[in-house]
């Protein structure tokens, strides 16, 4: 493993029983990079980071953080990183100062240098004005900001964030995401963070896609949709199984149907589309040409989109509860 890296993983696998949760990782992040971990929920997200925070143990592999290695060294590890967790974890019956004083006590930062990293901290979320306000007052955005400033407060050499701004709204995930490359321009921190949404992935300098436990592809995010290569094609049509069945044996295309459109790739998408109104021989009420996405690069490389991969995540974790006994 790279020495030099910020976050090194060779082979790591977890299991919980009958279970196997990541199914030999391996990946690398340089120092000061955006690394993104991209899949549906129960795909191997959380588990990847919490064996490289060291909450959990991993079953085989390494990993190495900030240059220690997460199983022989785990305390000098949490040393050197932040996390802010899927789950809201701050004390709403404090105010925004007092929950950064109780981290800072946690995490040894000199009583000298404490209020200078706490103003420093609420500045760069733009929370400020609000240091001596109870939590409990607080939106959910502005929780979330607290939390990465409390992440922050103790100076680490990378910052894990789980589902950042899952529960949020559209709106406010932007103004998050506004502090976060903020970050990244006034600090040298690595930010491995993990994601389902597929716009907050753009943001990433590299992303890996995780599916069922394994990556099965990453780059930059401009590197995996060239990947893909052809547009995207997706056309309304009341027949959806019939237009699915007549692309495979008109033109050898295979497409995907989901509410009442019918998704497929071809190269030179405009110049195809006249084709589809003379041979298709179902009724098509509209038609869009779009160049490759992200959710383009997750179908090439699973075989379905990510809400497909969350439904059938589901069912096999509800499946396991019940060959458990209910259990987890």
């Amino acid at each position: 493993m790279n020495e030099s890296a910020a976050i090194a993983v060779q082979d790591l696998h977890k299991r919980f029983g009958d279970v196997h949760a990541v199914r030999g990782v391996s990946f690398e992040v340089p120092p000061g990079e955006t690394f993104g971990f991209l899949g549906p929920n129960g795909a191997g997200k959380t588990t990847t980071i919490s064996m490289l925070c060291t909450l959990t143990r991993p079953t085989a592999g390494t990993a190495r953080v900030a240059a220690v290695d997460v199983t022989t060294d785990p305390g000098r590890v949490r040393s050197r990183i932040g996390l802010v967790f899927q789950d809201p974890t701050l004390d709403d019956y404090l105010t925004a100062a007092e929950n950064l004083r109780f981290h800072a006590e946690l995490y040894g930062v000199p009583k000298a240098d404490r209020d200078e990293r706490m103003r420093w901290a609420l500045e760069l979320v733009g929370l400020s004005e609000r240091r001596g306000a109870l939590v409990r007052t607080f939106s959910g955005g502005m929780k979330r900001r607290l939390e990465i400033a409390r992440g922050l407060l103790h100076a680490p050499r990378v910052l894990f964030l789980d589902e950042p701004t899952i529960g949020l709204d559209p709106q406010t995930r932007i103004h998050i995401w506004q502090y976060v490359n903020d970050l990244k321009a006034r600090e040298r921190v690595t930010l491995f963070l993990t994601t389902h949404y597929m716009d907050e992935a753009e943001y990433c300098d590299r992303i890996a896609i995780i599916d069922e436990g394994q990556i099965v592809a990453s780059g930059t995010p401009e590197a995996l949709k060239a990947s893909v290569g052809a547009d995207r094609i997706e056309l309304r049509t009341p027949d959806a199984a019939t237009a699915v069945a007549r692309l495979q044996e008109q033109f050898g295309l295979e497409a995907n149907a989901q509410d009442g459109f019918v998704r497929f790739h071809v190269e030179r998408g405009e110049e195809f589309v006249p084709q589809l109104f003379g041979r298709l021989g179902v009724t098509i009420e509209s038609v869009a040409v779009a160049r490759p996405t992200l959710d383009d690069v997750f179908i090439r490389y699973t075989g379905r989109t990510i809400r497909e991969a969350e439904a059938s995540t589901s069912d096999r974790l509800r499946m396991s509860g019940r060959r458990w006994g209910g259990r987890r």
